[in-house]
């Protein structure tokens, strides 16, 4: 199976989350083609949590949480991230109700 970009992936993740109302914005451009993308979701109520993408044994590739808790802490575990991997994207879902959508179907890389 072919992967799509990582470009791609983002503009199609972002027009999904704007389908369902949820706002979402690039905090961080990493690179158009093999960049790994980190979610942020901000419940703006001063707390976050960071999801990345995982390799599992059987192949698949789950969303583990990277952090969680106050929103400062997120912020920092993801600048050690972009510090560590500067191809790294970080994209920020603002939503009070704890909605990504990385568990619907159909997200797959």
């Amino acid at each position: 199976m072919t992967r799509l970009t990582s470009g791609f992936w983002v503009q199609a993740y972002l027009a999904r989350l704007r389908l369902n109302d949820i706002p979402a914005f690039v905090t961080a451009h990493g690179d158009d083609t093999a960049g790994s993308v980190l979610i942020k979701l901000n419940t703006l109520d001063g707390q976050a949590k960071a999801f990345q993408r995982t390799m599992s044994m059987d192949g698949t590739r789950p969303w583990d949480t990277l952090a969680e808790g106050a929103e400062a802490e997120v912020d920092a575990a993801l600048t050690r991230q972009r510090d560590f991997d500067r191809d790294i994207w970080v994209i920020e879902v603002e939503d009070r109700a704890g909605r990504t959508l990385l568990d619907e179907p159909g997200l797959v890389d």
